[in-house]
């Protein structure tokens, strides 16, 4: 049995988020041939949007791929027509088949209005269960947050030292004046599970596997005896 969670004494570092200088150019025309044009110069249409009026740009890939490409989460500060727009990101397009960006929409950011936005989790600590024969299993990669702009930090640092085998931080353990956790309450963060419950759920993966299968031979098998039938 793990201890209660009161009785656990992990805690949460916070660090503020990070910014991302973008530099960006307005665009003229909006259209699907300028967009093509935009895109063979290794540029990339953008828009912003959430503010005072939706604006269309365009960036360099290199310029961007920084900000991209990176397992942290940070503010965009886009350059544009001489003023600075504070933003997040709230879609990117990739190419099918190259991968390579094709567009991104903005959300511009109001540092009198709360945001909500996904943070990565970082876990810190040596656990006492681990030590003891057990196994960290991090369940939650990023977690939903709803702030103030400047109260965003660029990660969440969950102290995991005193867990011992069976104990678990879940969504509502974690405490900030600052912070709104979005995500389900119930939901587990991290936990330390017993070598008993590793081979469990080896186990039970295995069994699903086999389970897909043979339903998957089964359908094939059908469809096989139907398609003689025709012939």
């Amino acid at each position: 049995m793990g201890r209660r969670k009161s009785e656990l004494s992990s805690t949460l570092i916070f660090k503020k988020m990070k910014h991302f200088e973008i530099n960006a150019s307005l665009r003229n025309d909006v259209g699907k041939k300028a967009s093509k044009k935009i895109r063979r110069e290794d540029n990339i249409p953008c828009v912003i949007y959430g503010g005072g009026k939706t604006l269309h740009f365009f960036t360099s890939q290199s310029d961007i791929r920084k900000f991209v490409y990176t397992p942290e989460v940070m503010f965009a500060d886009i350059k544009l027509d001489g003023k600075s727009y504070s933003a997040i990101v709230k879609d990117i397009q990739f190419h099918p088949v190259t991968d390579k960006i094709i567009h991104i929409d903005f959300y511009e950011l109001n540092e009198a209005k709360k945001v909500k936005i996904k943070i990565p989790v970082h876990i810190i600590g040596s656990s006492v269960g681990v030590k003891a024969g057990g196994k960290l299993k991090q369940n939650m990669r990023k977690i939903t947050v709803k702030a103030m702009m400047n109260d965003i930090p660029d990660k969440i640092e969950v102290d995991i030292t005193e867990l011992n085998i069976g104990d678990s931080i879940r969504i509502r353990d974690l405490k900030s004046d600052k912070l709104e956790f979005v995500d389900t309450k119930t939901n587990i963060v991290v936990t330390i599970i017993s070598m008993r419950g590793i081979i469990a759920a080896e186990e039970a993966a295995a069994a699903l596997e086999a389970a897909e299968k043979a339903e998957k031979a089964e359908k094939t098998e059908k469809a096989e005896g139907k398609e003689e039938e025709k012939n």
